[in-house]
């Protein structure tokens, strides 16, 4: 193809057919497999039917886009790009030890949700990822909350705190790496910004 095109010459209908057919077998032997081992597994934990239309245009980056209708025609209006939370950059001060009078008591968080339901587990991150989860990440996610540069809610695993984020359903990881007290004060802007009347304490 290279060749033709710096010579300015077209593929001959037979040349396409060939090239199709090339095509064609490399997602069939290659891309296929890998999708059924390394892909199919995560999608398991999505409960409701969807389509993923993937838009490749060589020397560009990859476009995935999520579509819940089933009738291609539908698809090709209703598809919403999932782009990749960009890289953040870290300042790196070398490895710092905290000293032992700097370290906190460790504490706990209960929510009270609006229905009276309490959540309150055995770690303040737990508690602060199961919330979250519970209002829904649809929800929360637009909001755009960030700690240390990195979104609360990403789809990239951040090179220095990606230990800290804990991956739920639909493949998103919930940083919780935050005092308490900044967990407090996540979900207290999470409450604020949807309305939601719940009660966040520090326990």
């Amino acid at each position: 193809m290279e060749t033709l095109a710096s010579e300015g010459l077209e593929l001959s209908a037979e040349q396409e057919a060939q090239l199709r057919k090339a095509e064609e077998e490399i997602i069939q032997k290659e891309i296929l497999p890998v999708i059924t081992d390394n892909i199919e597994p995560s999608l398991n934990q999505v409960q409701r039917e969807l389509v993923l239309v993937v838009d490749y245009v060589p020397g560009r980056p990859l476009k995935v886009s999520l579509s819940r209708k089933r009738n291609i025609d539908e698809i090709l209006t209703d598809a919403v790009e999932i782009k990749p939370d960009p890289i953040v950059t870290h300042r790196s001060n070398g490895p710092q030890k905290a000293k032992k009078e700097d370290i906190a008591p460790k504490t706990l968080l209960r929510v009270t949700m609006p229905d009276g339901t309490v959540i309150e587990k055995a770690k303040a991150k737990d508690t602060f990822v199961a919330v979250i989860c519970r209002i829904g990440i649809e929800r929360v996610r637009p909001l755009g909350l960030k700690f240390c540069k990195v979104p609360i809610i990403s789809n990239t695993r951040d090179a220095k705190y990606g230990k800290a984020q804990v991956p739920v359903d639909g493949g998103w990881l919930i940083l919780t790496h935050s005092s308490t007290n900044d967990k407090k004060k996540q979900l207290d802007k999470i409450a604020k910004a949807l309305k939601i009347k719940m009660k966040v304490e520090i326990v």
